[in-house]
């Protein structure tokens, strides 16, 4: 299946002049992932108002400011490893709490009993969403760098985010219904496949031997 990857490099030419704009400002990229997670707190809490396109807008929002810290980070020179830490630790925030936001959504919207099977779909979408994150995160902690399968970050923001403000609770939510559904079927496959990946380029692989420590001084077991 074809990935947002393709629309990367475009995206990026048409953003420059804002990210060069940034950085003479000399706004912090952090500062950034902090205003996207706020974003995204504020779609939560959207979404539990059952303000289903204004919490689409503002999922789109922190999308779009989770490129520009990166972009930020690179051409300011203060990418650093703690920034890489900060934004990926506020990225799996923000997807907890736009879940959280819509266990709350279908806990107050309706009280047919049809609603209730939602929760669960919810539950899956957000357990595989955190592992499509986590595979890849775990793989480069090995040295690998897999970066695969459909249904990323990128994905995921612009369908629940586009989705939402398009579509809001039309059809009695049938519309937000599918495209949760999507997302617990999709993200658990780009899981298995990234499984599947490491264990292709991986197996066999022996892990880096540690280095073996020195032998202690009698004298210094005394100490």
């Amino acid at each position: 299946m074809p990935s947002l990857k393709i629309f990367r490099d475009p995206v990026y030419r048409i953003i420059d002049p804002v990210t060069q704009a940034l950085v003479r400002w000399g706004v912090h990229p952090n500062t950034i992932s902090s205003i996207g997670f706020l974003s995204t707190v504020g779609a939560g809490y959207l979404y539990h108002l059952d303000r289903v396109r204004w919490a689409g807008l503002l999922i789109l929002v922190g999308g779009v400011l989770d490129i520009f810290d990166g972009r930020v980070a690179r051409e300011s020179g203060l990418a650093s490893k703690f920034g890489a830490f900060y934004d990926s630790t506020m990225d799996r925030l923000s997807e907890i709490v736009v879940f959280l936001g819509l266990l709350s959504l279908y806990n107050q919207y309706g009280a047919e009993l049809a609603d209730v099977w939602m929760v669960y779909v919810i539950f899956l979408a957000m357990g595989g969403s955190l592992m499509v994150s986590y595979t890849r995160s775990r793989a480069e902690a090995l040295g690998l760098d897999c970066d695969v399968g459909f249904m990323q970050r990128a994905e995921r923001v612009v369908l629940l985010g586009l989705g939402s403000l398009l579509f809001g609770l039309m059809w009695d939510g049938l519309i937000l219904k599918i495209i949760i559904v999507i997302l617990a079927v999709t993200t658990i496959l780009t899981a298995g496949q990234r499984m599947v990946w490491v264990y292709k380029n991986a197996t066999g692989v022996p892990l880096d031997e540690p280095d073996a420590p020195e032998p202690v001084k009698p004298t210094e077991k005394l100490k």
